[in-house]
């Protein structure tokens, strides 16, 4: 399973980067960077208004293969900002996806708008790197903390190889408990992945103020807007009720409207975005976002500079 493989991969990276940098040197960095942007309140889209986006830095993922180059993330980060976007999500995965922590601090310091770290988080360690790279907020993946090679530790135990094993939805709990409250005392916000009733659950449980509900099954990558759909009938509404943000499988204005319906606030798109042949212009779309004069255009793989030089800051 994809899943198992990242995790397992996962916990050997984040051994080195722990043998690199210790916890209270990247803490230090942490408390440094300026005050966090506000994330789920940027995506709680008002009624009769489009959902709110989040337009992702993507170059591949294992189910897609190669997306698109993107030798300067803030080129394409301020294209998204100048066209509608009301949050970026950087992959900071090097081996699956293509990305890096350092792609995340970069485009935090270009952008005026939240930045989310994507990534498959399970210590305490990597929400203080976020932190300490400047995102806003993180996503933690139900599925994911349910499997035993979720299991934290110090850099000598997630070196030492572990059974993938059946997951457990009782222990992914515990686990998002803990690291809530880890992102709370680091100053980040925290998107809830879940994909089914089961775990919207277990979101719901700990309070999760934001929770995204990925189309895509991490468990078989099958895709379906149907997720959506199902799963929102499970989560409370109303200014009390969590963001709801829907993930996956959105390439045109009709699947967003039908998510929107189904009661999500914001979407969370990378493939449609970077392989469109005018980016921007697929980001109004997919945001409802009216082109603002001095807002730019940036063609599908032309990232390096020129296109979005009249992008803000």
């Amino acid at each position: 399973m994809i899943l198992d493989d990242i995790l397992a991969h996962k916990r050997l990276e984040v051994a080195a980067s722990m043998r690199r940098r210790s916890l209270n040197s990247v803490r230090s960095e942490a408390f440094r960077q300026p005050t966090p942007r506000p994330f789920g309140a940027n995506l709680r889209a008002p009624a009769d208004t489009p959902a709110r986006l989040i337009a992702e830095i993507k170059r591949r993922s294992p189910s897609a293969g190669a997306m698109a180059e993107v030798p300067d993330p803030v080129v394409l980060a301020r294209t998204y900002e100048a066209n509608g976007a009301s949050a970026i999500s950087t992959l900071t995965d090097g081996h699956f996806f293509g990305g890096s922590l350092e792609d995340l601090s970069a485009v935090s310091q270009a952008v005026s708008i939240p930045v989310l770290r994507k990534d498959f988080l399970f210590t305490d360690y990597q929400l203080w790197e976020a932190r300490a790279a400047g995102a806003d907020a993180a996503l933690l993946i139900v599925a994911a903390l349910a499997s035993p090679l979720a299991t934290p530790g110090n850099a000598d135990e997630l070196d030492h190889p572990l059974e993938a094993g059946n997951p457990d939805l009782e222990v992914a709990r515990d686990r998002l408990a803990h690291l809530l409250g880890v992102a709370r005392s680091a100053g980040l916000e925290i998107l809830v992945e879940v994909h089914d009733e089961a775990e919207a659950a277990v979101a719901l449980s700990v309070n999760a103020a934001v929770i995204g509900i990925n189309n895509r099954d991490l468990r078989t990558f099958i895709t379906t807007l149907d997720a959506t759909e199902r799963v929102a009938l499970h989560l409370p509404r109303g200014t009390n009720g969590p963001v709801i943000v829907s993930e996956s499988g959105l390439h045109d204005r009709a699947a967003v409207d039908r998510v929107r319906a189904a009661g999500a606030h914001a979407i969370l798109v990378g493939e449609a975005l970077v392989r469109a042949p005018d980016i921007g212009v697929k980001v109004r779309e997919m945001s409802g976002a009216v082109l603002a004069q001095g807002a730019t255009h940036t063609p599908s793989g032309d990232h390096s500079g020129e296109a979005a030089r009249g992008s803000p800051a």
